[in-house]
């Protein structure tokens, strides 16, 4: 999939994992771009599963209340 329908997917499932709002997963998402979090994924198209998705997903709802954007990076 390409980085922006992994983007999506992962937001996708933000919202089915954990009872999000579209909105409140696309924030989150967003954020945790902003904190290059999702950078490796934009260069490493094997990264762009849907297993690496779910387990994204996963992170960035654990890191969604953190107030820096370094929490993001693995």
């Amino acid at each position: 999939m390409t980085y922006e329908e992994y983007l999506d997917e992962v937001t996708t499932l933000m919202t089915e994992m954990y009872d999000l709002s579209d909105a409140a997963a696309i924030k989150y998402v967003m954020r945790a771009q902003a904190g290059n979090f999702f950078s490796l994924h934009d260069d490493d198209e094997a990264l762009r599963t849907q297993e690496h998705a779910a387990q994204d997903a996963k992170t960035v709802y654990e890191q969604r209340n953190k107030s820096n954007p370094e929490s993001f990076r693995k």
